[in-house]
């Protein structure tokens, strides 16, 4: 079996309790090499609370995640400690923020923010750097004049396509984006799905997604899963589920959400 026919994340009866309030129950699913998830879902539905969960920053209670590494080993990622997540997250993981001054050091040059995780997975030439960080900013279309310029100088369509260039820059092999165009305008999100779309299909990536934007989903996910109230309601290929969708709560986001 080839390394791309075994599932990269597993997720296993994943739950979040607090207190007697139960914001994800009971979520499982397996999501291979390439592949692209979209969990979609209404403010509280408890998609973002899952997010969290699956890139370590919330840890469950109840439930397993797990992880194959890049030497095949699939690991408990309960069981890492803070260093080995930490360097996860530099080096085969990114994680996309809708607020793209929360991924961003905003004060220091974009070169200095794409270079920085390169220096993070052990780059020391300044000039391979600095090639390697111009190139990254054509690929997400920013002038490399504008290398030198901080991100707080940066219009909002901007920031977050250098916090995609952060992210790639790396080759990671799984990435997380949380509503990644929310409270853009709507030119610069389309704009903004159709890099993504191809860097995605370019690099062979998997993603998961948060969003409640139903179009986004069409756009960029092979499969969705729709939650309500902290668990999955229904789930499966994209089309199929928007096309097709079988609960009553996803026919009313499809015909409210999606244009006929």
């Amino acid at each position: 079996m080839s390394n791309d026919d075994q599932p990269l994340l597993i997720c296993e009866g994943l739950s979040k309790s607090y207190g007697r309030q139960l914001a994800c129950k009971n979520i499982s699913f397996q999501l291979y090499p390439g592949e692209v998830l979209a969990i979609v879902g209404e403010s509280g539905s408890g998609k973002s609370t899952l997010l969290q969960m699956l890139s370590t920053q919330l840890a469950p209670s109840r439930g397993r995640l797990s992880y194959r590494m890049r030497d095949g080993v699939t690991r408990d990622l309960a069981t890492l400690g803070g260093a080995e997540r930490r360097f996860l997250f530099r080096t085969d993981w990114g994680y996309v923020h809708q607020d793209p001054a929360m991924g961003l050091r905003m004060a220091v040059s974009a070169g200095a923010n794409v270079g920085e995780r390169l220096m993070a997975v052990g780059w020391g030439h300044y000039g391979r750097i600095r090639e390697t960080s111009s190139s990254w900013l054509k690929r997400v279309e920013i002038s490399t004049d504008r290398i030198d310029d901080a991100p707080k100088t940066y219009s909002g369509g901007m920031r977050q396509r250098l916090q995609i260039a952060r992210n790639l820059v790396t080759e990671p092999r799984l990435v997380f984006m949380d509503e990644p165009t929310g409270g853009l305008d709507v030119s610069v999100q389309a704009r903004l799905l159709d890099l993504v779309r191809g860097l995605v299909n370019e690099l062979g990536l998997a993603v998961v997604i948060v969003t409640h934007d139903l179009a986004v989903a069409r756009l960029l996910s092979h499969r969705v899963m729709v939650m309500k109230g902290g668990e999955v309601i229904e789930s499966g290929l994209t089309d199929q589920v928007l096309d097709d969708p079988h609960e009553p709560y996803t026919q009313l986001l499809v015909s409210s959400i999606l244009p006929a």
